[in-house]
């Protein structure tokens, strides 16, 4: 059976339409239905010269692959229209609609996944409507508690045990039980959607040196390693923790299905040296899949033909691909 994939392009304003019509110019193994404006994409394809022919969704059609030069389409109404490149706070509600859509009809099983383009959180909150970022979004959605942000490249997964807060709220947000949540949810992850039957994750310290055996801190001692030990009991093979600068050597990556950061700056950087370009942001603990482009609006390259698709085809083979695992 087909899969029918749905697409958010995100800010308007942004590069997320200009990677929907890129990727558009193939054909898919499944039905690409973007939530969003048609004038919008219309317009934009024009800009970037490239064909397009838009169909209107019908949910009680049977999916069907996407032929190149297509795209399926949930019309959404833009509040106001928009000018590739330039920001304005009266769409900040239409990308958060587009958002709401697609996470009910991915609760209800209507799609098999959600890819996600890059959103202006700014802009959103500045319209009114108080928003951290897609995974907290869509948890609430789903009614999760508790999701965890991956992000995935070749050779290396990064999951976060703490996303978007200040450095400075970093330490006391990890605490043993958000630790074990987060961990319990990767590994059930890593066996659920990846198909890893017995997976090994390692964990980063919080302090430099992982502490220095408390001397440079003592949560890795206190909070981290009782925690890690309980999860070890119940069968989860965890290492560490272990400390930042020295855990991202092939030595370790090779034996790691992920390796799980503290806070989001501590893992996500290296990933991105990496595979910046072509890895993929992944949400974890949801009741369906979700992944995202590794990168931002990139405002100033809308609408000119130059943004690079790479990020986005990888979120789109890794939806398809994960959906098929489920």
């Amino acid at each position: 059976m087909t899969q029918r994939i749905a697409i958010t392009p995100g800010e308007p304003a942004g590069i997320g339409p200009d990677l929907i019509i890129t990727i558009a110019q193939q054909d898919w193994p499944v039905e690409m239905v973007v939530i969003a404006s048609k004038i919008l994409l219309q317009e934009r394809a024009q800009a970037l010269s490239m064909p397009l022919t838009l169909t209107d969704y019908d949910e009680s059609a049977l999916a069907k692959p996407q032929r190149a030069g297509s795209l399926t389409v949930l019309d959404v109404e833009l509040a106001q229209p928009c000018k590739a490149g330039t920001l304005d706070v009266a769409n900040g509600p239409y990308v958060v609609e587009t958002l709401r859509i697609a996470s009910e009809k991915n609760i209800s099983g209507e799609f098999d996944a959600i890819v996600t383009g890059p959103v202006h959180k700014g802009l959103i909150n500045k319209s009114g409507i108080a928003f951290s970022g897609h995974t907290e979004y869509f948890a609430n959605q789903a009614n999760c508690p508790d999701v965890v942000m991956m992000l995935a490249t070749k050779g290396l997964r990064v999951a976060l045990v703490t996303t978007h807060i200040p450095l400075a709220y970093v330490a006391k947000a990890i605490t043993a039980e958000r630790l074990q949540k987060v961990t319990r949810i990767l590994h059930q992850d890593l066996q659920d959607k990846f198909g890893i039957k017995s997976p090994r994750i390692y964990a980063c310290g919080i302090n430099p040196h992982a502490g220095e055996d408390g001397h440079l801190g003592r949560e890795e001692i206190e909070v981290m390693e009782p925690a890690l030990a309980e999860l070890r009991a119940d069968g989860i093979d965890i290492i560490g923790p272990l400390p930042a600068d020295t855990i991202f050597q092939e030595k370790y990556l090779a034996d790691a299905d992920a390796i799980l950061a503290m806070y989001h700056d501590q893992g996500l950087p290296v990933l991105k040296y990496k595979g910046f370009g072509s890895s993929v942001n992944i949400t974890l603990g949801l009741p369906f899949i979700r992944t995202s482009v590794d990168h931002g609006t990139a405002l100033e390259l809308a609408g000119t033909g130059t943004a690079d698709s790479g990020s986005f085809i990888e979120a789109m083979n890794n939806a398809i691909n994960l959906a098929s695992n489920i």
